[in-house]
């Protein structure tokens, strides 16, 4: 098995139990920015511990990134910052494996931004992937919202949560791609590192700015915030590296496993049942990254 295969499988399992915390964290006294802040706010000195052990475990001195790599780190971070808050604030509308399911849609969306914005052609079968996904986005969200439309706000939520998960991807994909060539591992440690640190700097200042205390009530729940950001880094990390060694539409096509193992955590956890409508609703977005994955060959 290839080695970007096993820390894609890693990120996947590890963000899964990330969003479990983040939710319970939802039912613990803390707004949505705050949930989101605190998938940053511990992950960052980890990352940074870390980065700096790999530098003298390996030898190699700090490089001095060019634009190019903040260019990405910042796109990477800021997209992933959006689509978190979107995420978070979707598991308080939905059912937790549906609102997962939402995110999903990333992979057909980077399909669409492709043909669109870069003019590369899509085969006939990717574009009956993105018909299959697209299927299973309408059934998803027929929701149970009071008064919700065929395109209620929980769907406009996952749906924009997925593409900015999908440009986050192609930044951090870039970031690592720009410290070659330092040993994969640490180019992906030192990207985690910048990223993570970027986040928490925008995370606070955005809360200081709209919800003042928010930051002290996340600190003072420090024994339940700190697992959201040791999960919330060690799955990065988990992606960082896959992305140092393969394209990124591969390592998040392969990715989208995590919804098998939202449905376990979302059955066995928290007692959550799923309607018919919306198990099809899974499967078919499940069905439509299987199909683009072939495509692919």
């Amino acid at each position: 098995m290839s080695l970007w295969v096993i820390f894609t499988l890693a990120a996947a399992a590890m963000q899964t139990v990330r969003f479990m915390l983040q939710k319970q964290l939802k039912g613990a006294g803390l707004s949505t920015g705050g949930a989101t802040f605190s998938r940053f706010l511990f992950a960052a000195p980890i990352a940074c511990v870390l980065a700096a052990l790999a530098l003298a475990a390996t030898g190699e001195a700090l490089p001095v990134p060019g634009p190019g790599f903040w260019a990405y780190v910042s796109l990477g971070a800021a997209g992933q910052i959006v689509a978190t808050f979107l995420t978070v604030a979707l598991f308080a509308m939905r059912n937790f494996a549906v609102g997962v399911a939402f995110t999903k849609t990333e992979t057909v969306q980077v399909a669409l931004f492709s043909a669109v914005l870069l003019g590369e052609a899509v085969s006939p079968l990717g574009w009956a992937a993105i018909g299959i996904g697209l299927a299973g986005v309408l059934m998803l969200s027929r929701g149970t919202e009071a008064g919700a439309t065929l395109f209620g706000r929980a769907a406009a939520y996952g749906v924009l949560a997925g593409g900015l998960f999908g440009l986050s991807a192609i930044g951090y994909r870039g970031a690592t791609l720009a410290l070659m060539p330092l040993p994969f591992f640490l180019r992906a440690l030192l990207a985690l590192a910048a990223a993570t640190v970027l986040q928490t700097l925008a995370m606070g200042l955005w809360l200081i700015w709209r919800e003042p205390g928010e930051i002290a009530r996340v600190l003072a729940r420090w024994r339940r915030t700190v697992f959201v950001g040791i999960t919330g880094m060690l799955g990065s990390l988990g992606w960082f590296a896959a992305f140092s060694l393969q394209n990124a539409a591969y390592v998040r096509a392969l990715g989208q496993v995590e919804i098998v193992f939202t449905l376990v955590a979302s059955a066995l956890v928290f007692r959550e049942r799923l309607a018919l409508r919306e198990g099809l609703g899974i499967a078919l977005v499940v069905a439509s990254v299987v199909v683009i994955v072939l495509s692919f060959g």
